[in-house]
């Protein structure tokens, strides 16, 4: 079982001495009025970014010009913290207290985003490798400090799960982890081993693990306090394989290399969860994750065969590659015993989607009705987390059906994200949303508030949404 080593955060009403100090719009008594007149005009001058000032104490200041929304106001914040964060790196700065007035929420979670780095497996180069290790808050309230270290917290939980490579976390030892963080965090987790899997007849989830030699799991996480304000749960569905060779349809090796990243949407739910249960969110909320590698070793399913999803669904698969559709189908089915208020599924599913917009976005569709879509969207913008929403139109369904089967696993060359999403919509009898995060889930290069490797998209978004739950 990995290790992960958290970042220490400290709260306090005034900044400690022996760090390195962030400010934005100073007004403190570390400094002069001729330096804040020289930062404002500078700022009014149109010079972006840190000024990098050392007189007896280091300090980087900045002047944070008020535009925009509230939402746009925060990603100004956040995109500071992320220069901030490349500061810090290029002067192995470790330690940092930073102030930031109303925008100091918003800073620091953007260096928290950009300052992660994955580092548990270096050897020789650990000694060599920046981390920021200690970040001193200045100035938030208690439910705001609060809300910020375990929202990050919950944040790098997910980031290393996506980066650890399946030798160190297959199927069973995601799940072990789930239920570590359960205890952690304060909500309840259930594993369904194999043989559980195989008497639910989870034919998608079976056939996709034909091919491993690591059993496949079945996690249901709940949080669900006493104080709830909803009386039918919302589920969040994480597509969990730890890794994807393609199966029989294997990848080519530069397509097959990051494909430890192919959980991160149960990592997302997984954070989700920490995140929620952490801050003692008043929503009643069930995450469930199938798990499983997709390997083309041992009987594994091949294009031609035919598998029966847990719902009686008969399913021809005619790529093994778009395995994480039929592993969902059966955990789609599974939500409809919590008659759930709302479905949302997060999944690196299609590589149209990735192609479609790049790591901009998330490409989401559904049959949730406009006011859930709203709020949504609200969320998105609020943490930058964007949604592309795609048509949903019935006609698509025409493009998966089967001569031999009820449905097939593809629906051709065009509309691939789509057909994806419309082939799960037929486990649902519930209002859902489809989230396919294959663009912005793992990088390749920095992009936004997020260096190479995991993101853990899906966490913020869906921690705001759940925070706004009102029924």
């Amino acid at each position: 079982m990995p290790t992960f080593v958290a970042m220490k955060w400290t709260f306090a009403s005034s900044a400690s001495t022996g760090l390195v100090t962030a400010v934005v719009n100073p007004s403190s008594s570390d400094f002069s009025a001729d330096l804040a007149a020289m930062l404002e005009a500078r700022a009014e001058r149109g010079v972006k970014g840190w000024l990098h000032q050392i007189a007896g104490t280091e300090h980087f200041v900045r002047v944070l010009a008020p535009k925009g929304d509230a939402a746009e106001m925060a990603h100004s914040g956040r995109k500071a913290g992320v220069e901030l964060a490349g500061l810090l790196a290029k002067n192995k700065i470790k330690s940092i207290s930073l102030e930031a007035g109303e925008s100091t929420f918003d800073v620091a979670e953007g260096l928290a985003l950009a300052a992660y780095r994955y580092t548990r497996l270096l050897g020789k180069k650990a000694k060599d490798a920046w981390t920021l290790e200690a970040l001193e808050v200045v100035g938030l309230n208690a439910d705001d400090a609060k809300r910020l270290e375990v929202l990050m917290a919950a944040v790098t939980e997910a980031r290393d799960l996506i980066n650890t490579p399946v030798l160190d976390l297959n199927a069973e030892a995601l799940a072990a982890r789930a239920e570590e963080l359960g205890k952690l965090y304060g909500f309840k987790v259930t594993v369904l081993n194999q043989a559980k899997i195989e008497s639910l007849k989870m034919g998608g989830l079976l056939g996709v693990n034909k091919g491993s030699v690591d059993p496949a799991t079945f996690s249901i996480l709940e949080y669900k306090p006493e104080n709830a304000v909803n009386s039918a749960p919302y589920v969040l569905v994480g597509k969990g394989v730890v890794y994807d060779t393609g199966g029989l349809s294997l990848k080519p090796s530069n397509f097959m290399d990051t494909m430890k990243c192919d959980m991160s949407g149960a990592a997302a739910v997984i954070g989700t969860l920490c995140a929620v249960a952490g801050q003692g969110l008043p929503v009643h909320v069930i995450g469930l994750i199938p798990a499983t590698d997709n390997r083309p070793g041992g009987n594994a399913i091949t294009p031609g065969d035919v598998l029966t999803i847990s719902d009686g669904t008969t399913v021809e698969v005619l790529n093994t590659d778009a395995e994480g559709r039929l592993i969902l189908a059966d955990a789609l089915h599974y939500a409809k015993k919590y008659k759930p208020q709302l479905v949302i599924d997060l999944a690196t599913l299609t590589g149209a989607a990735a192609r479609a917009i790049g790591p901009n976005a998330t490409v989401a569709m559904g049959n949730a009705g406009r006011e859930v879509w709203n709020k949504l969207q609200a969320s998105a913008a609020q943490t930058h987390e964007r949604l592309v929403e795609f048509p949903f139109w019935d006609e698509y369904n025409d493009l998966l059906k089967s001569e031999i089967a009820d449905l097939k696993n593809i629906g051709g060359a065009e509309a691939g994200a789509i057909t994806a999403g419309k082939f799960l919509e037929h486990f649902t009898d519930y209002p859902y949303v489809h989230l396919d995060i294959a663009g912005p889930a793992f990088l390749d290069s920095p992009w936004g508030y997020y260096g190479k490797g995991g993101t853990a998209v899906g966490v913020r978004l869906l921690t705001d949404f759940l925070a706004n739950v009102r029924s």
